[in-house]
């Protein structure tokens, strides 16, 4: 079983900076073996985060803030109604990063799976979509960072969140695709706190495996 600290759900945003402070403090006590392998899951305050492949061109033109942070990908935001979840694990030698990106999306999957939508990954792409009608929206972002052999960021998946700040960039550096909400996908209003329970229990399932393996 992993430990998870849960801050910040509902009405109690988290600002970025106090959870990349969060992060990094439970980072370390993995390292050092002084805490086991632990997620925490979130709603963030609104933020843009840019990843280290981040082109000029795909940030917000208007002056809007960005915080730049050392997790792969490109940029993305965050917001309430979006649960975050950052898995600080443990991984196995050899150390697979692509490995552990696909099995992050395969959870994610198959927490969409629960709530009746037909997740998928697109080739060459990054994150979990849904298509239809040949139109490709992605409704989780992943991005990762992996120091001393402990993984840090994951996931984001768009719960009830408004799409109106996506407007502002090139989210995660695509420019032919969209974005979407579980709310909108099932046309009913579907909260972090709604979805919490089910990705406990499917990254329980998932890495009690993966990291032990």
């Amino acid at each position: 079983m992993l430990d998870y600290v849960d801050t910040g759900l509902s009405a109690n945003s988290v600002p970025y900076s106090e959870g990349l402070s969060l992060q990094r403090a439970v980072h370390q006590a993995v390292v050092s073996g002084q805490r086991p392998d632990t997620v925490i899951l979130l709603e963030h305050e609104p933020v843009y985060t840019a990843g280290k492949r981040t082109s000029p061109e795909e940030r917000p033109t208007d002056g809007t803030p960005v915080v730049d942070v050392d997790r792969g990908g490109k940029i993305t935001w965050h917001g309430p109604g979006q649960l975050v979840g950052y898995p600080i694990l443990r991984l196995v030698e050899p150390i697979d990063v692509v490995g552990y990106v696909r099995r992050l999306e395969g959870v994610l999957i198959d927490v969409l799976a629960e709530f009746g939508i037909d997740g998928t990954r697109v080739d060459g792409r990054s994150g979990v979509w849904i298509v239809r009608d040949g139109v490709e929206e992605k409704i989780a972002a992943i991005g990762i960072r992996v120091a001393e052999g402990v993984t840090m960021h994951g996931f984001a998946l768009n719960c009830s969140n408004s799409l109106e700040p996506y407007r502002k960039i090139i989210a995660c550096g695509i420019r032919d695709a969209g974005v979407t909400t579980m709310s909108r996908v099932l046309d009913r209003t579907v909260t972090p706190a709604d979805v919490a329970d089910v990705v406990r229990a499917r990254l329980d399932a998932e890495f009690a495996r993966a990291v032990a393996a």
